[in-house]
């Protein structure tokens, strides 16, 4: 169970950076939707729940060190194949940047400070970090989900217990914020499609280090419905207080920040820690693909990729998730496509042991 729960909640940390955990990213995909957004996160749920387990197990089976093995193994060696890795090699940088610059939007909202300020902090630790194992760099991703998990929880009730209008009067004020997508159908598969681009990689990698697969199954199984529910909770906060956060990067910090200043410095810590997050799962497996992990090559790779990120990260944070998200999500559908069909080709762990 201990197993479970550390690969459930790492699933979630890898998943979970700046756009979730500020708010924004479920702002722009369900809120500004209204109440229906509420269906697509649901949505979004159920295709966690499924993806999560089969990313986890994937990389358990094939006991992967990147997700360059396991990406051509499910989807051969030709256009799929070729497809699916340059997308994920694509996602892991971009959304690398947009953590990057996260971290400086929230030292920023929160405390005053230049956001360069943050975009540097946020980069020197991430190149320490990634300079660990990867049973380290998995840990420290795990050790910090839960204090966000909490948060989101907190922040949820009180949302929802302190509202001081109805729903429907909520509602044309949320379907006026700006959202990149047509409709809640297509936004909710296209934000799981974009997660999953964005957690693959990590996910494979950190399958690859469970050699019990039934583990690994159900750690993901647990990590993809605990997101959908942080999902759920958060929008229908963002909700419920969309007249005070409408113009806010971080809309989740500034509704914390209005209960009460202390505990608004806690959250943007949690923010802070969750940014930290995604950007090492993103820049750790970034590495992964290209050279030899914990090798002299991987750790100059990394760091020269870390000083290009630095500088495109001046572009802005909310700018960087309005284009990025939607486009890696809709790039991610070839993705969602080769994992299905690996669940559907792949025999399940006892057929594969009758037969050998």
């Amino acid at each position: 169970m201990k197993k479970i729960l550390k690969i459930g909640s790492a699933f979630i940390g890898i998943i979970v950076g700046a756009g979730f955990a500020s708010g924004q990213e479920v702002l722009q995909y369900f809120t500004s939707f209204g109440l229906i957004g509420t269906v697509g996160a649901i949505i979004a749920t159920a295709l966690f729940a499924y993806l999560g387990m089969t990313l986890v197990r994937l990389g358990s089976r094939l006991q992967t060190k990147s997700h360059r093995e396991a990406v051509y193994k499910i989807s051969g060696h030709y256009l799929l194949g070729i497809i699916v890795d340059y997308i994920i090699i694509f996602t892991l940088f971009g959304v690398g940047v947009v953590m990057i610059a996260g971290a400086g939007s929230t030292l920023e909202q929160q405390f005053g400070l230049p956001s360069l300020i943050g975009t540097i902090l946020m980069t020197i630790l991430v190149i320490l970090t990634i300079m660990m194992n990867v049973d380290r760099v998995v840990a420290v991703i795990g050790s910090i989900t839960p204090f966000l998990i909490l948060g989101v929880i907190i922040v949820s009730i009180y949302s929802l217990l302190s509202m001081d209008a109805s729903f429907s009067s909520l509602e044309p004020t949320a379907k006026e914020q700006p959202s990149a997508l047509p409709n809640w159908f297509i936004s909710g598969i296209n934000y799981v499609s974009f997660n999953i681009a964005v957690g693959a990689s990590m996910s494979l990698v950190m399958g690859g280090a469970e050699r019990d697969e039934k583990t690994a199954k159900i750690g993901g199984l647990v990590g993809g419905l605990g997101l959908g529910i942080l999902i759920i909770l958060s929008h229908l906060a963002i909700y419920s207080k969309i007249e005070i956060v409408r113009n806010f990067d971080m809309p989740m910090l500034k509704i914390v920040d209005d209960i009460s200043p202390v505990l608004g410095v806690v959250y943007s810590l949690i923010l802070f820690g969750m940014i930290f997050n995604t950007a090492v799962s993103m820049f750790f497996a970034f590495g992964a693909r290209f050279t030899e992990i914990g090798s002299n090559k991987y750790k100059m790779f990394v760091i020269i990729t870390m000083i290009i990120a630095f500088a495109a990260s001046f572009v802005g944070f909310t700018d960087l998730v309005a284009f990025f998200y939607p486009l890696i999500g809709y790039l991610g559908l070839f993705l969602i496509v080769a994992l299905v069909y690996a669940s559907i080709k792949m025999p399940s762990a006892k057929k594969e042991k009758e037969s050998s």
